[in-house]
Protein backbone atom coordinates (compact mmCIF):
# COMPACT_ATOMS: atom_id res chain seq x y z
CA UNK A 1 0.00 0.00 0.00
CA UNK A 2 1.30 3.59 -1.34
CA UNK A 3 1.56 6.13 1.43
CA UNK A 4 0.79 9.42 0.62
CA UNK A 5 2.97 12.73 2.56
CA UNK A 6 1.51 15.96 2.92
CA UNK A 7 2.90 18.72 4.93
CA UNK A 8 1.65 21.69 6.74
CA UNK A 9 4.14 24.62 6.62
CA UNK A 10 5.18 28.24 7.14
CA UNK A 11 6.74 30.57 4.67
CA UNK A 12 8.03 33.84 5.52
CA UNK A 13 9.67 36.95 3.99
CA UNK A 14 13.65 37.78 4.61
CA UNK A 15 12.90 39.84 7.28
CA UNK A 16 10.36 37.52 9.09
CA UNK A 17 7.87 39.77 9.45
CA UNK A 18 4.93 38.06 7.11
CA UNK A 19 3.85 34.61 7.84
CA UNK A 20 2.26 32.36 5.50
CA UNK A 21 0.56 28.87 5.92
CA UNK A 22 -0.13 26.44 3.31
CA UNK A 23 -0.35 22.73 2.79
CA UNK A 24 1.03 20.43 0.41
CA UNK A 25 2.05 17.22 -0.82
CA UNK A 26 5.53 18.19 -2.27
CA UNK A 27 7.09 20.48 -0.06
CA UNK A 28 10.46 20.92 -2.16
CA UNK A 29 8.68 21.33 -5.37
CA UNK A 30 6.12 23.62 -3.40
CA UNK A 31 9.34 25.35 -2.05
CA UNK A 32 11.01 25.94 -5.61
CA UNK A 33 7.38 27.01 -6.69
CA UNK A 34 7.40 29.82 -3.90
CA UNK A 35 11.29 30.36 -4.31
CA UNK A 36 10.99 31.32 -8.06
CA UNK A 37 7.71 33.01 -8.12
CA UNK A 38 5.58 30.82 -9.64
CA UNK A 39 2.55 31.12 -7.46
CA UNK A 40 0.62 34.59 -8.21
CA UNK A 41 -0.52 35.87 -5.34
CA UNK A 42 0.45 37.25 -1.48
CA UNK A 43 3.48 35.07 -1.92
CA UNK A 44 4.73 36.26 -4.65
CA UNK A 45 3.71 39.84 -3.91
CA UNK A 46 5.21 40.47 -0.78
CA UNK A 47 8.23 38.05 -1.94
CA UNK A 48 7.24 35.30 0.88
CA UNK A 49 10.21 31.87 0.26
CA UNK A 50 11.90 31.01 3.11
CA UNK A 51 10.72 27.83 4.63
CA UNK A 52 10.82 28.04 8.47
CA UNK A 53 8.31 25.59 9.75
CA UNK A 54 6.81 22.42 8.57
CA UNK A 55 4.76 19.20 9.83
CA UNK A 56 4.07 15.83 7.97
CA UNK A 57 0.92 14.32 7.64
CA UNK A 58 0.03 11.23 6.90
CA UNK A 59 -3.70 12.50 5.60
CA UNK A 60 -4.90 15.19 3.49
CA UNK A 61 -8.03 15.65 6.17
CA UNK A 62 -5.54 15.84 9.06
CA UNK A 63 -3.40 18.24 7.31
CA UNK A 64 -6.03 20.42 6.28
CA UNK A 65 -7.68 20.80 9.98
CA UNK A 66 -4.03 21.75 11.16
CA UNK A 67 -3.59 24.32 8.41
CA UNK A 68 -6.95 26.13 9.35
CA UNK A 69 -5.59 25.43 12.80
CA UNK A 70 -2.50 27.07 12.26
CA UNK A 71 -4.08 29.82 10.14
CA UNK A 72 -6.41 30.79 13.33
CA UNK A 73 -3.46 31.11 15.55
CA UNK A 74 -3.26 34.83 17.11
CA UNK A 75 0.83 35.89 15.65
CA UNK A 76 2.09 35.10 18.80
CA UNK A 77 1.53 31.68 19.07
CA UNK A 78 2.69 31.05 15.46
CA UNK A 79 6.11 32.54 16.68
CA UNK A 80 6.06 30.66 19.16
CA UNK A 81 5.64 27.44 17.04
CA UNK A 82 8.32 28.91 14.85
CA UNK A 83 10.91 29.15 17.58
CA UNK A 84 10.26 25.87 19.52
CA UNK A 85 10.71 23.92 15.69
CA UNK A 86 13.75 26.31 13.98
CA UNK A 87 14.88 29.20 16.89
CA UNK A 88 17.23 30.67 14.21
CA UNK A 89 14.54 31.12 11.80
CA UNK A 90 16.85 29.08 9.10
CA UNK A 91 15.86 28.31 5.39
CA UNK A 92 14.65 24.99 6.15
CA UNK A 93 14.69 24.35 2.27
CA UNK A 94 17.81 26.23 1.00
CA UNK A 95 18.67 25.19 -2.72
CA UNK A 96 14.76 23.52 -2.98
CA UNK A 97 16.28 20.74 -0.96
CA UNK A 98 14.18 20.49 2.60
CA UNK A 99 17.12 20.11 5.50
CA UNK A 100 14.86 17.39 7.47
CA UNK A 101 12.17 15.36 6.74
CA UNK A 102 11.06 14.02 10.10
CA UNK A 103 7.90 13.55 12.08
CA UNK A 104 7.11 16.86 13.72
CA UNK A 105 5.91 16.14 16.81
CA UNK A 106 5.23 19.47 18.25
CA UNK A 107 2.12 20.15 19.79
CA UNK A 108 -0.08 23.25 19.93
CA UNK A 109 0.99 26.36 22.42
Amino acid sequence: MKTHQYYVYILTNNSNHVLYTGVTNDLERRCKEHKNGLIKGFTKRYNIHKLVYFEEFDHIETAIAREKQIKGLLRIKKLYLIETFNNAWEDLCPDNKVLFLSKNTSQMP
